[in-house]
């Protein structure tokens, strides 16, 4: 989505309570930029403004000088969005068109208007069940028809809509808490306010979702709402809404709230992962079910294979292996799809080009048989009672379930004779992949937000003018809304430890870290601190926190934990603090004397603090404990090497180099042994195949010699200009 830096950098103004030079900047742009209407509206902010100042001058003690002044911000903010969605209108012709439509096919946009029809289809609706049979069904179709129409041009008259007062805000709230309107309508105008907020940040949009979610009875509405607010939360608004902070914090009192934010955030995680999940799925799952089924797939659809090939004839126990590996699967994709997973995406993906998709809003429509695009086909389908089991049972999002509609017929030609037989005759039992749902599972807020958020997740990933919309997948402070400093607060302090561990166990440890930035102090305990210290140790070391200090903390609370130990023991010694991380694995041993890591790690560090020989007696201890342990053998070759043992360190280097796939690190190792023993030109050799084994881009080698390792070259005895001697001989 484009934008105009020139309005942002005003916006910011704005956020950042800077009135008068807003105002200033903001005439300047209009007088670059004329529009009547905006400028007069500015005109009457910079007199407001000027009147407030000239109280001020003149000594008048105004105690609601605060209150007008967020007044003449909030009127300010409210101008230049507006203006920067009029140019972001006039630059995109695709949104100007959908801004156009509604308003020229309906010049009554009046909410009591539209109420209005709404209800009335709603009583059509009703009124159905007392015509005669013959007609009903036509007038069924004409209803519906016209009221989707209506449906879709308010769905884009709120999409372009522009900055909402509260009273507009106060309408569209009662018009979505009200019993009189059908649900499916309700949540398809929430979708639209979200969709909008999500695009320009408006107060009063992201009010009647947070209300909508608090105050409705109806779950799938609800969901929606939550799911809305929560990606719309903004948090450098607050600053100028300063109400936000107390609504969010007062819906976070309530347990129920608290505990669906940490599994919307979770799932939203899981949404952004589903084309890794469809690449498990096609690569892993899909070939053993393949394999254990009796049908092939062509070009011209699946084919039945011989009851008795020749194959089962001669190796029947491959068969049986065949049909287990294919149950197993199945169970897979069960299990993938009860933790979260969105097994369908890779499949569906590919059915959204009909013509259905080109609108936006039936991306976010909620199913109903009754839509006039799919009416036709529902009712009159070949094989109708397995088209209606299988969208009633299957884990399906309300957009996979009208794509399965929409290409029943074209599926169905593409099924062999027998099993389609089978289907239009009904004796064919419909069961999805993933299995069926119970439909009281159905009912349940994780799985109805599930389904909605792989709505979302589809339309911003595939729908083809996804460009022009702000994707809350893409963008890292949208999506992970647990880092927004808004949600930093003691109540949810359970469930951002809870979001920290699950980021973790993905190795997400940068979100981990945002995320647990937002914990109050007084809050973090010795597991936040622990997975703090962990994320940090993978993380580039320009962090505001440290490792070792968060360690450090984790030790104030439980000073003899194993876990906080080795975790600063493994910081002071990646920080090359050795003396210190000695003193540490020295009380790890104590506490597990058997523990390698810890050893190995001990024996490094003696090695730097000048205590080879003691490092050297740990390390053949080693040895012949674990001959056949490749890292003791590693440390050992490096010990005798710092302590000038090059013939027995030569003799293991050449056991590790002979390894199927040795490791870089004992190709640098093995050049330094040489080197010190004086053999230069096998060195140099060594040199050279570490380097061009080496996949660092910036790796530099004269670095390393002059820098990282420079105390280890000149403690034995090689100067600097034999150095530059080396560096020229491998680099050149």
């Amino acid at each position: 989505m484009k934008q105009n830096e020139q309005l942002n950098g005003i916006l910011e103004m704005v956020l950042n309570r800077q009135l008068g030079r807003s105002i200033n900047e903001l005439e300047n742009y209009l007088l670059a930029n004329p529009r009547q209407v905006d400028m007069e509206q500015l005109i009457s902010i910079r007199n407001d403004y000027q009147l407030m100042v000239g109280y001020w001058q003149r000594g008048f003690d105004d105690p609601k000088r605060e209150e007008v002044c967020d007044q003449l911000l909030h009127r300010m903010y409210a101008l230049t969005m507006n203006i920067a969605i009029h140019w972001q209108l006039a630059e995109s012709p695709y949104m100007k068109a959908i801004y156009q439509r509604p308003r020229n096919i309906r010049k009554d946009w009046s909410m009591s208007a539209v109420r209005a029809s709404m209800e009335g289809f709603v009583s059509d609706v009703t009124l159905l069940d007392l015509e005669p049979e013959h007609v009903r069904q036509q007038k069924s179709d004409e209803l519906y028809s016209r009221h989707w129409e209506l449906m879709r041009d308010l769905f884009d008259y709120i999409l372009t809509s522009r900055q909402w007062r509260e009273s507009l805000g106060n309408a569209f709230l009662e018009m979505l808490l009200s019993p009189t309107l059908a649900s499916i309508d309700q949540q398809l105008i929430v979708s639209a306010i979200t969709l909008s907020a999500m695009q320009h940040f408006c107060f009063h949009k992201w009010r009647v979702l947070c209300e909508v979610w608090r105050l409705a009875t109806d779950e799938p509405l609800r969901q929606r709402a939550l799911v809305g607010w929560a990606l719309t939360t903004d948090a450098t608004a607050a600053s100028l809404f300063t109400e936000m902070g107390d609504m969010v914090a007062n819906m976070c009192n309530d347990e129920q709230t608290r505990e669906q934010l940490a599994e919307l955030q979770m799932q939203l995680i899981y949404c952004r992962q589903a084309e890794e999940d469809t690449n498990t799925i096609q690569k892993e799952i899909l070939p053993d079910i393949m394999s254990g089924s009796k049908m092939k797939l062509t070009r011209e659809g699946l084919v039945e294979m011989d009851e008795d090939t020749l194959d089962d004839i001669l190796h029947p126990e491959a068969s049986e292996l065949a049909v287990e590996r294919m149950e197993q699967s199945m169970q897979r994709m069960v299990d993938m799809q009860k933790q979260g997973a969105d097994i369908y995406f890779g499949g569906f993906s590919q059915m959204k080009r009909f013509p259905f998709f080109n609108d936006i809003s039936n991306w976010f429509v909620p199913f109903y048989p009754q839509h006039p695009s799919i009416s036709k086909t529902w009712n009159n389908a070949r094989g109708g009672k397995f088209l209606k089991t299988l969208t009633r049972i299957g884990a399906f999002c309300d957009s996979d379930k009208y794509s399965f509609v929409l290409a029943f017929d074209h599926v169905l030609d593409r099924l062999p004779q027998s099993m389609l037989k089978m289907i239009e005759q009904g004796e064919a039992q419909a069961m999805p992949i993933g299995g069926e749902v119970a439909t009281e599972d159905q009912k349940e807020p994780t799985f109805i937000r599930r389904v909605y958020l792989q709505n979302l997740y589809r339309f911003f990933r595939i729908y083809s003018a996804r460009g022009e919309f702000n994707n809350p997948f893409a963008d890292n402070e949208r999506l992970f809304f647990f880092a927004n400093p808004l949600f930093g607060m003691e109540q949810l302090s359970q469930q951002t430890l809870t979001v920290a561990r699950f980021l973790m166990k993905r190795h997400q440890y940068q979100e981990t870290m945002n995320v647990l930035d937002c914990l109050p102090e007084q809050q973090r305990d010795y597991q936040a601190y622990i997975m703090m210290g962990s994320a940090l140790q993978h993380l580039p070391k320009m962090t505001r926190h440290s490792a070792a200090e968060c360690f450090r903390m984790a030790l104030q609370q439980k000073p003899d934990s194993e876990r906080a130990l080795a975790g600063l023991a493994r910081s002071l010694f990646s920080s090359r603090n050795y003396e210190e991380a000695l003193g540490l694995y020295e009380r790890l041993m104590t506490m597990k004397s058997d523990h390698r890591t810890y050893q190995l790690n001990a024996a490094v560090c003696l090695l730097n603090v000048e205590r080879g020989e003691e490092a050297l007696k740990l390390l053949y201890k080693l040895n012949y404990m674990y001959p056949d342990d490749l890292n003791v053998s590693r440390v050992l070759a490096w010990a005798q090497t710092v302590c000038g043992k090059y013939e027995q360190a030569d003799k293991l280097y050449c056991q590790l180099l002979a390894q199927e796939k040795p490791e870089a690190s004992d190709m640098l190792n093995y050049g330094y042994c040489l080197w010190f023993a004086k053999n230069i030109v096998t060195a140099i050799s060594m040199f050279r195949q570490f380097l061009s084994s080496q996949q660092d881009e910036n790796y530099s080698i004269a670095d390393e010699f002059l820098t990282a390792e420079h105390q280890l070259i000149a403690s034995h005895g090689i100067s600097d200009a034999e150095i530059q001697l080396m560096i020229d001989a491998v680099t050149l």
